[in-house]
C-alpha cells in the first residue's frame, strides 16, 4: 500500500468544498466594493433593489442548508455575505429615498 500525500489527498481531507469556498469568497469581495461605492456616490441608479433582495434570500437559503445538512467552515462566508448584502440593502433604501427627494420638482406643470 502506497502512501500518497499530494494535493489530491489534501483536497480530499478538507471538510468543505474548495470550489464552494472560492465562489463565495469571490462573490463576497464584490459586496464591500458595492457598499463603498454606494457610500461614496450616494446614488442607486442602475441598481435593482429586488435583485439584491433575491441574492440575500439565496445566501440565506445556502446558510440554512449549511446548518441543516452540511455544517462546515464555509458557513462563515455565508454569514459574511448575508451581512454585507443586508448592509447594501439598507444603504440602497436610505439613498434611494434621498434620491427621490432630490428629484422632486419644486413646481407643478400645468
Amino acid at each position: 500500500m502506497t502512501s500518497y500525500t499530494g494535493p489530491g489527498l489534501l483536497l480530499a481531507e478538507m471538510s468543505f468544498s474548495p470550489f464552494e469556498f472560492g465562489m463565495l469568497f469571490c462573490f463576497g469581495i464584490c459586496w464591500p466594493i458595492s457598499i463603498l461605492k454606494l457610500l461614496r456616490t450616494k446614488r442607486t441608479e442602475g441598481k435593482s433593489l429586488l435583485f439584491v433582495v433575491i441574492v440575500w434570500f439565496g445566501y440565506l437559503s445556502g446558510l440554512i442548508h449549511k446548518i441543516w445538512f452540511n455544517y462546515d467552515l464555509v458557513i462563515i462566508l455565508y454569514i459574511a455575505n448575508l451581512i454585507f448584502v443586508f448592509i447594501d440593502i439598507l444603504l440602497h433604501i436610505k439613498y434611494s429615498r434621498h434620491s427621490m427627494e432630490t428629484l422632486k420638482v419644486p413646481f407643478t406643470l400645468r
